[in-house]
């Protein structure tokens, strides 16, 4: 039998990397559920391979740790969040209760509570917490600098970058308000007044 060629070879290995990319996206997606559904102490590898539909052994084949995977899924899924809300307004926006409301909402979705179990595990665990310091810093980050474009902010004048972190503090307090009740309403006014805030601080 003669030798495979380098473009038979390339065809082969193209469909093996897809599928190992689309495993990947599984696991991580499955961690998150997991994360957000039963915390910590019920998210293990076992749990994520078996909601993802492969095997605990191909698991350990992308994450060799729990700690790996369960950071890598909260950043991943950070990642996606913060694509998607630039993607609502991919001309810039113009209203600032609406940023307002999406901002928000990056905190109170599926990706917060599993965050917020990650943290708590992180205080209690010495190998997870300098992982989620990191992420938490790395992800805070990215979201001040999604929230300073699409607000039009100048953080070059006193008081503004204070003023947009605040609102990601306030943000984060709604979300933790809403794990426990339904919060929509008292929401919807906070977002309201923290507009006209912004349009004080931030008028030109």
């Amino acid at each position: 039998m003669g030798a495979v060629s380098t473009d038979e070879q390339s065809t082969e290995r193209v469909p093996k990397q897809d599928r190992s990319r689309a495993t990947r996206q599984r696991l991580l997606q499955a961690a998150v559920a997991c994360l957000a559904e039963h915390g910590w102490a019920g998210s293990t590898v076992a749990v994520v391979a078996e909601r993802a539909g492969v095997s605990r052994g191909a698991a350990q084949h992308h994450f060799r740790t729990r700690e790996d995977l369960f950071t890598a899924a909260v950043e991943y899924v950070a990642e996606e969040r913060s694509t998607a809300l630039r993607a609502l307004f991919p001309e810039g926006a113009t209203d600032r209760r609406s940023v307002v409301s999406a901002l928000v909402d990056l905190y109170t979705g599926p990706l917060f509570r599993a965050a917020l179990h990650l943290w708590v595990a992180a205080s209690d665990e010495d190998q997870l917490r300098p992982r989620v310091t990191e992420l938490e810093a790395r992800v805070g980050r990215e979201t001040h600098r999604i929230a300073v474009d699409l607000l039009g902010a100048d953080e070059s004048r006193p008081g503004v970058r204070e003023t947009v972190q605040g609102l990601l503090d306030m943000a984060r307090g709604l979300g933790l308000a809403n794990l426990l009740t339904d919060d929509r309403g008292r929401r919807e006014r906070v977002v309201a007044q923290w507009a006209l805030i912004l349009d004080g601080v931030l008028r030109d």
